[in-house]
């Protein structure tokens, strides 16, 4: 199974993500955006993109990377990914579905005074990272448009990253 964090930056994924992975038994942490990396590091480079889920193969690889491990060890993968990109939603959703993967797909959402207040003190990226900044707006169409009834949705504008992690880790459970 796949427990697929999504959500805009900001939101809590990475963090939360870690959580669930020790709640759930059996289940390890899987960063799409590793792959996206190893496509970045192509050289030459692939075509100009602001973001790498753009390229075409990205998709299908976390598919397959995502398939192959769960083969492999079995168990559940958490994956904290933004995917704002219904078109791209559907490629991968559809991929796993495939090849009999199920998908848990939750939305960390907060609203956007808080989401800019934790970019305001991020210290991964620094402080008001401009590409953190740039997400806000489409993420906020995404979910008005598909996002939010695509996925399980958790508030975490009043939650701690182990309150969210574990009202899905018990979801997932129950």
């Amino acid at each position: 199974m796949i427990v697929w964090l999504n959500g805009t930056h900001g939101a809590g994924k990475t963090t939360t993500s870690a959580l669930v992975q020790r709640l759930i038994p059996d289940s390890r942490v899987f960063d799409a955006e590793k792959v996206g990396e190893t496509l970045m590091d192509i050289t030459p480079g692939l075509p100009e993109t602001d973001n790498f889920q753009h390229w075409p193969p990205w998709r299908p690889l976390v598919v397959e990377t995502a398939r192959r491990v769960l083969d492999y060890t079995g168990g559940t993968l958490v994956m904290p990914m933004t995917v704002l990109v219904e078109q791209y939603w559907r490629e991968i959703s559809s991929g796993l579905a495939q090849h009999g993967i199920p998908v848990r797909h939750f939305v960390l959402h907060a609203d956007q005074d808080t989401l800019r207040g934790r970019i305001a003190g991020d210290t991964v990226l620094g402080p008001n990272s401009p590409f953190r900044l740039k997400y806000l707006e489409p993420y906020a169409e995404a979910a008005r448009t598909w996002l939010h009834g695509e996925a399980e949705v958790v508030d975490t504008t009043h939650l701690t990253p182990a309150q969210a992690a574990l009202q899905i880790a018990e979801a997932v459970k129950g």
